[in-house]
C-alpha cells in the first residue's frame, strides 16, 4: 500500500472524488459516512475502477456522534494501519433566511460541519501522528470569510472549521502534522442539487458568476494543495478574491447585499 486516508463524507461528492484520486494511486481508503447503502456503492466504484486491487473499507457512522465516529477511526486504523491522511469532508447545508429557519436546522449545521470537524480531527491524530508525513485537511466554504445572505446558520459554522485549522496550523507544526484548509466554489454533487432547491433568491444572485466545478477538479485541487504543504486552497475568482481581502471588502459586500436585498424584495 502506498498510505491510507480516512475519508468522512466519502460516499459522495467531494469526499468520494478524493478516495477515488487518492486510491488510484494505490493508496488505501477507508471511507466514514451515515448511509450503508451509499458506502456500499462508493466501495463497489472504487475496487471496480481498481480492477479489483483497490484496499477500501467502509464504516457506517455520524460524524456527530462521537462514539461511532471514535470507534470508526480506531478500526479503520487498526485494519489498513496509521493513517498518512485525514480528510473530513462531511458537511451539509441547508440555505435559507435566519428568521424562517429552525432552531434545528441551525443545531443539524453546526454539529455536523463544526463539530464533526472538532471530534473526527481529536479522534484521528493519535493515529496521524505515527504516519511519516500526516496531513489533516479540513473543508470549509466561502461562507467562513465573510457573512452571506442565506448562510446565517451555515455560515457560523464553516466560520468555527476556519478558526479551528487557523489554530491547528500553528499548534500542529511542531508535531509535523501539516494542515490544509479547503475552500471549495461550487461544486456539482448531491448537495449542491438539493441546495439549489432551496436558496433564496439573493444567495442565488451571488452566487451567478462563480461558476459550478466538478467534485474530481476539486479533489485534485485540494490534494496537490495538501502535498505540497499549503494551508489554504481556494477555487473560482471570487473565493480567491475573498480569501485575500475579506476583511477589507466586508462592508462593500455588506452593502452589495443590502442592495440585492431590496432589489429583489426577498425579505423575511
Amino acid at each position: 500500500m502506498a498510505g491510507h486516508a480516512i475519508i468522512t463524507g466519502g460516499s459522495s461528492g467531494i469526499g468520494l472524488a478524493t478516495a477515488k484520486l487518492l486510491s488510484s494511486r494505490g493508496v488505501a481508503v477507508s471511507l466514514i459516512a451515515r448511509n450503508p447503502q451509499k458506502l456500499a456503492a462508493a466501495r463497489e466504484a472504487l475496487v471496480s475502477a481498481g480492477n479489483g486491487k483497490a484496499a477500501v473499507q467502509t464504516f457506517s457512522a455520524d460524524v456527530r456522534n462521537a462514539d461511532e465516529l471514535g470507534q470508526a477511526i480506531t478500526s479503520a486504523s487498526e485494519a489498513f494501519g496509521a493513517p498518512d491522511w485525514g480528510i473530513s469532508s462531511a458537511g451539509i447545508v441547508i440555505p435559507g433566511i435566519f428568521v424562517n429557519q429552525t432552531l434545528r436546522d441551525h443545531e443539524d449545521q453546526w454539529r455536523t460541519n463544526y463539530l464533526g470537524s472538532l471530534q473526527f480531527t481529536h479522534f484521528i491524530l493519535p493515529h496521524l501522528e505515527k504516519a511519516a508525513k500526516p496531513r489533516l485537511v479540513l473543508i470549509a466554504s466561502g461562507a467562513a470569510f465573510a457573512g452571506l445572505y442565506g448562510y446565517s446558520s451555515y455560515g457560523p459554522a464553516k466560520f468555527a472549521v476556519r478558526g479551528l485549522a487557523e489554530s491547528l496550523r500553528v499548534e500542529l507544526k511542531p508535531r509535523n502534522v501539516s494542515v490544509t484548509i479547503a475552500y471549495p466554489c461550487d461544486t456539482d454533487t448531491p448537495q449542491l442539487h438539493a441546495e439549489l432547491k432551496l436558496r433564496p433568491k439573493v444567495t442565488s444572485e451571488m452566487a451567478k458568476g462563480g461558476g459550478v466545478m466538478s467534485a474530481e477538479a476539486v479533489a485534485r485541487g485540494i490534494i496537490a494543495a495538501a502535498e505540497r504543504g499549503d494551508f489554504q486552497v481556494t477555487f473560482g475568482w471570487q473565493l480567491r478574491l475573498l480569501a485575500r481581502t475579506h476583511s477589507l471588502i466586508a462592508p462593500l459586500l455588506r452593502s452589495y447585499q443590502d442592495w440585492l436585498v431590496r432589489r429583489s424584495g426577498d425579505t423575511p
